[in-house]
């Protein structure tokens, strides 16, 4: 008795594609909360480093304590990443770049239809059995030649 195993899929592509696209929209969620967290503590130890320890109590721009400014700037990177996995990599995702490319690759292979009709219409080729006649080169004009010959 052989004990092979079916090695064949039975997941169709689309299906597959389905799935990781999930799996990458979870791993990115899950990179952002992990983000959130790390937002939260550091926070909280600029927030002590400046009150508890007093690290940096004269530094003040804009009247402001340096840590919120520290905060507010984390902050700000956390938004775009929010954005960024909540917003553009939906609708700008791997689906929106795959139909980019698609569309691409259509554009230039109008692009090489026109020039091969271009070519074949201004070069083509012999009918079957015909011999090959290849266009007449025109003389260059030889600057010394007289011009009345």
């Amino acid at each position: 008795m052989s004990n092979k195993k079916n090695t064949s899929s039975k997941i169709d592509p689309e299906q597959k594609r389905l799935i990781e696209r999930a799996q990458e929209r979870a791993r990115d969620k899950r990179r952002l909360y992990q983000h959130f967290i790390v937002f939260l503590i550091g926070a909280v130890v600029l927030i002590l480093l400046n009150v508890i320890f007093d690290i940096g109590q004269d530094i003040k721009p804009f009247n402001i304590d340096w840590f919120v400014w520290a905060i507010i700037f984390w902050a700000v990177i956390l938004l775009i990443h929010a954005f960024n996995v909540f917003v553009t990599n939906k609708f700008l995702g791997k689906d929106w770049e795959n139909e980019q490319v698609e569309r691409l690759v259509a554009k230039q292979r109008e692009r090489i239809e026109e020039l091969q009709r271009k070519v074949e219409k201004e070069h083509p080729l012999p009918k079957k059995g015909e011999p090959y006649i290849p266009p007449k080169k025109e003389k260059p004009i030889d600057p010394d030649s007289p011009l009345n010959s």
